[in-house]
Order: C-alpha cells, then structure tokens, then sequence
C-alpha cells in the first residue's frame, strides 16, 4: 500500500464536480484520492467512480470509493474507506479478501483498536475541526486529541496508519503532523482556493518533508 501522506476527497460544489475536483487534487500533486458521493445513485457514482479511476491511473494514484463495499470491483477501486455507519471493517475484509485497501473511520482510540482488530489498513481519524462537508460529525479533536490517540496506539502496538481530516487547512498541517499521525486527508480548504491546483500544489510540497519521515 503506498505510504498515506496526503489524500484529497473529493466534493461537489456549485463550480466543481467531483471529476473536476480529483482532477485539481491530481494536477496538484496528491497522490491518494477517495471518491466520496453521498446519496448517489449506483449508476451515476459507478460512472464518475470510472472516470475518477481513469484519471488515478493517468497519475500513477491511488483510489479509493467510501462507504460502497460492494462496488469496489465494479468501479476498479484498490480500496474503499468506511465511515462508522457504513458496513463493518471485518464483513469488508471478508468479501474483499486480503489485498484490497480498506480504511476505517475513527473518533476515538477505542474505534482505532476495533478497527486494527477487524483488519483495517488504515485509520481517517476526526474530525480536526468542524467542517461543512461532513453532514454528521463526531466530537472534535484538536491537536490534543490526536496527539492523545497516537499515544495510545504506540502504547498498544497499534502500528496502522492514522490520517487526521476534518477541516484541515495549510496551517494546520506542522501542528498535525508533530501529533504522530502519518498524514492528512482535505477537501474544502484546497476547493475553496483562489487556484485550487496552486494550493494543493502547495499543501502537497509541505507534506514531502513528512512523506519522506514515513517511508
């Protein structure tokens, strides 16, 4: 699995799709894109999930879809994100197999260590801070939050990756990344830019020094 330094998912706004903001992301240099469509239908997220998997492809990236298991040979994803309401981490691991990338939502460490346990490859830790493009939200963590939940993850062997979203923007990302986490997933703050690419460029090359400490 490539080293989860940065991942960008993606958002529809008035101005963007969801192509065209995986596009930016891609353009900008990150590596890692997860298609988040809530409330699409199956055949219109199947569809983008395709055209986000071409453009992936085009940039050597890596993909994943959230919450839809089922649809990940469908799509040709390498993995799939779960949120806490979507389907469990170890049904996803039964059905998939081994070799597919499967995330985990988490808010706290007791979500961490039931997602190791059900074979997670990954953990998206949150949120940071509120953020408008997650409809339901957990408690927020702060810096403290996390720094407290990394803790606790090395003190348990616990050695998955644990990306922090939520609200993350460019000033965020030091005071984050000195927590212990291993990277970053954003969407607003970059979509919200005056040069989307320009700014993802620009997250993208700070998180190199952090990218480089993970390998």
């Amino acid at each position: 699995m490539r080293p989860i330094g940065l991942q960008f998912i993606t958002h529809f706004t008035e101005r963007r799709t969801y192509l065209d903001s995986a596009r930016i992301a891609l353009e900008g240099g990150c590596r890692w894109v997860q298609l988040r469509m809530k409330d699409a239908d199956e055949g219109l997220f199947v569809a983008t999930a395709r055209e986000v998997r071409a453009l992936c492809d085009r940039f050597g990236a890596t993909f994943v879809i959230d919450d839809h298991a089922e649809l990940v040979g469908a799509t040709g994803a390498d993995g799939v994100h779960l949120g806490k309401n979507d389907m469990p981490v170890a049904e996803a691991r039964r059905m998939l197999g081994p070799n597919v990338i499967i995330g985990g939502t988490a808010n706290t460490f007791a979500d961490v260590a039931a997602h190791a346990e059900a074979g997670a490859d990954y953990i998206g830790c949150g949120p940071f801070r509120y953020t408008a493009t997650k409809q339901k939200r957990s408690p927020v963590l702060g810096v403290e939050g996390y720094r407290d939940i990394v803790r606790r993850m090395r003190e348990s062997g616990i050695a998955l990756p644990i990306v922090a979203i939520g609200g993350i923007a460019y000033d965020d990302i030091d005071s984050l990344m000195r927590t212990g986490v291993t990277g970053i997933a954003l969407s607003g703050s970059v979509l919200r830019a005056d040069d989307p690419v320009a700014e993802m460029r620009r997250i993208a090359d700070a998180m190199e020094q952090y990218d480089k400490i993970n390998e």
